[in-house]
């Protein structure tokens, strides 16, 4: 049973202006960094303390370095330079001595930099005439918090809002919660022991008010685990719910069909194939709707494993459903499963010889107004067995006789409703078992978090004649274009990526018009260049990639339409120009366009880094060309923040976990949660977990992880 303290809720219905000195002008500045109540406001977390038993003093610093120092403001001038640009001169001391800041261009310095304020200082420090200087430096004004560790919360200049500001407003909204009652806890006693947490109430004192770097380590260690705690419990509760309250099929998953298709396959499936379908299939058999998401790298074999769940909902009279995001991809999945399935029959008692030819279609918004007619009526009395096609199978008109599984590929790109939509068009009243795959590799905690409504199957198996594709990052284009001359004189064709369709004025980066037609009219003008980009017409585009899967092209310029599922065996080199503009997830995904064949491959990333980060990015890629390795780097460079905005909605509610740092607490927050909810699927007998989630996660979240 939880205590009866001041809840989550209660201090999110209590706005900022509750506080002492919190007049309607504060309220605007702190508005402006999204603090509105008091659960906003003590959520806005320190980024940094200062252990003031360990700080650095001016006469520690090292010249050439950086450093922090805790220092108090002497003496301050302001005066103007030839150019007009201001100059804010500032001295500074502490017990050890004196230095001088210099603000260019900073004019405002002058005002938050008083004579006798208190400040943390972080720069780099020189000389400058025999005098310590530091130039433009970071500023912390810490007001007159006395203490050993000093907290230093997120400033924004904008807003006018400083640390000390904030510092003082934690500090009064924490005496006032005190003063109640103290912190409700809902996390039972016996989690926080199993786990050694301190109670929430000492959680947020020692974050904002800790007397040692230890406390602030349990207090964060706490938090941490609350936030993700929320977030499981929503996702695992919604998924039950979800099993519960819809009425799923019970597929026949170890037919004739899936037999059949297995033996005639080319090659044998890889371990990591056996136990994905083994997996899936012990989902189909099951009576409630699958919810799983398929990860597997570029190549490891997913489509097989597609047709394998699609087959089970054939071999039992019901049909499959093939989505992918554009047209060119629909058409590729369309050819590669035809060609997969063209010898397979359905059994068909109505038929003189107890069976028909397997049907497989595609549908998208290209096709011709007789063509879409023909095939929504199919589609409508059964006779369509599998279709393929782009958002267009979600378009009102559009109704199955009984769709069984819907696969969903590099569902990312795919809008939420999108995919409520489509589960929707089961016609009686049974929702289809649902698979989405991905060949973006996500980290574990990632695909935990932002995707753990959805239970996980990875290919971590690439099949045996899979050649290894080098790469190499180059700053000049020439010996990418020495590369491909040699692979056409061989036979083999070769693909031109640019970041932009058109040229811009602001970014100076290539693009595929202007490459095309300097490629075309100079460099490759004796070879057969195709030019293919988003605002190029369907129909043309079909044409395109037809004609470069036929051979009948050379080289194949294109922006990133052909980023996902583009398969042309032949293909051997992938040039990437202007490789920085590109994520690690994106250049991954378009080297794995070559490689597809027995012949080796490679893959030139051109021209500079453009950042710190972006070198990171490409010597990672040069490396390896593992995409669960090259995910967790992604992670490691960009932070969660990307990674989270997949969920589009309410994963503003981890302000203070990292999935980087905190890999092993989401792990146990989603043990938790299952323990929890598999007991308490309602939490009738975790209320006050029950209320803090529709509290901090909002509405709109919820329904999102439903439809999601």
């Amino acid at each position: 049973m939880a205590d009866k303290g001041v809840t989550l809720r209660e201090l999110k219905e209590r706005p900022v202006t509750d506080l002492h000195g919190v007049n309607s002008r504060k309220a605007e500045m702190l508005q402006k960094i999204e603090v509105r109540s008091v659960l906003d406001l003590i959520t806005v977390y320190p980024r940094r303390y200062i252990d003031r038993s360990k700080q650095t003093t001016i006469a520690d610093l090292t010249v050439g370095e950086e450093g922090m120092v805790l220092v108090t403001v002497a003496k301050v001038a302001t005066r103007r330079m030839r150019n007009r640009r201001s100059l804010v001169e500032v001295t500074v001391e502490d017990e050890t001595g004196r230095m001088r800041l210099v603000f260019f261009n900073q004019p405002w310095r002058s005002k938050q930099l008083t004579e006798d304020k208190e400040a943390i200082i972080f720069g780099r420090l020189d000389l400058y005439q025999g005098n310590k200087q530091m130039t433009n430096p970071i500023v912390d004004l810490v007001g007159d918090r006395t203490g050993r560790i000093v907290a230093v919360y997120p400033q924004s200049e904008v807003a006018g809002v400083q640390s000390w500001d904030l510092d003082a407003l934690v500090a009064e909204a924490l005496r006032r919660v005190m003063k109640v009652r103290g912190f409700e806890d809902p996390v039972p006693k016996e989690i926080r022991e199993n786990y050694r947490l301190v109670d929430r109430s000492t959680a947020f004192l020692q974050i904002h008010r800790p007397g040692s770097m230890q406390e602030v380590a349990e207090a964060r260690r706490r938090l941490v685990f609350d936030e993700l705690l929320r977030i499981q419990l929503e996702l695992v509760q919604r998924k039950v719910q979800l099993e519960r309250s819809t009425k799923g099929i019970s597929h026949n998953a170890s037919g004739f069909l899936t037999t059949a298709f297995h033996e005639q396959l080319p090659y044998t499936l890889t371990g990591a194939q056996k136990r994905v379908i083994d997996e899936i299939l012990t989902d189909l058999k099951k009576g409630l709707p699958m919810h799983r998401l398929l990860q597997g790298d570029v190549g490891s074999g997913k489509t097989v494993v597609a047709v394998t769940a699609l087959l089970s909902a054939v071999q039992g009279g019901h049909q499959g459903a093939f989505m992918a995001p554009t047209e060119v991809l629909a058409e590729q999945h369309y050819l590669g499963i035809s060609d997969l399935l063209q010898n397979m029959n359905v059994e068909d008692d109505s038929t003189l010889l107890g069976q028909r030819p397997l049907r497989v279609e595609i549908l998208t918004s290209s096709a011709s107004s007789s063509q879409r007619k023909l095939i929504v009526e199919k589609l409508a009395n059964g006779g369509v067995d599998i279709v393929v096609g782009t958002h267009a199978l979600i378009q009102d008109e559009i109704s199955f006789s009984s769709l069984g599984v819907v696969v969903i590929d590099e569902q990312h790109r795919f809008g939420v409703d999108q995919r409520a939509a489509l589960r929707e068009k089961q016609s009686d009243g049974m929702a289809p078992d649902v698979l989405v795959m991905t060949a973006t590799p996500i980290p574990r905690t990632a695909a935990m978090t932002v995707y753990g409504d959805l239970d996980v199957s990875i290919l971590d198996e690439m099949p045996l004649g899979r050649t290894p594709i080098e790469t190499f990052w180059i700053k000049e284009e020439q010996a990418a274009w020495e590369s491909i001359r040699e692979e056409v004189k061989e036979g083999k064709q070769a693909y031109v990526v640019c970041p932009l369709i058109d040229e811009s004025d602001s970014l100076n980066v290539r693009s595929a018009e202007e490459t095309f037609t300097r490629l075309s009219e100079e460099v490759f003008s004796d070879l057969r260049v195709e030019l293919l980009h988003g605002r190029i017409k369907s129909d043309e585009k079909n044409q395109v990639m037809e004609k470069f899967r036929q051979g009948e092209t050379d080289i194949l310029v294109a922006t990133t339409v052909i980023e996902v599922g583009v398969d042309v065996p032949n293909a051997t080199v992938m040039v990437v120009l202007d490789a920085y503009r590109f994520g690690i997830a994106q250049l991954h995904q378009l080297r794995g366009r070559v490689g597809r064949g027995s012949s080796s491959s490679a893959c030139f990333l051109v021209g500079d880094a453009g950042t710190a980060i972006g070198e990171e990015r490409l010597k990672a890629l040069v490396q390896t060309t593992d995409g669960f390795e090259l995910a967790e780097v992604d992670l490691e460079l960009r932070g969660e923040g990307t990674i989270m905005a997949d969920r589009q909605k309410g994963r503003n509610d981890l302000r203070l976990a990292s999935l980087r740092r905190d890999r092993e607490w989401v792990e146990i927050a989603r043990e938790v949660a299952i323990g929890i909810v598999s007991g308490d699927p309602d939490l009738n007998s975790h209320v006050g977990l029950r209320n803090e989630i529709s509290a901090v996660l909002e509405e709109s979240d919820g329904e999102y992880l439903l439809k999601s």
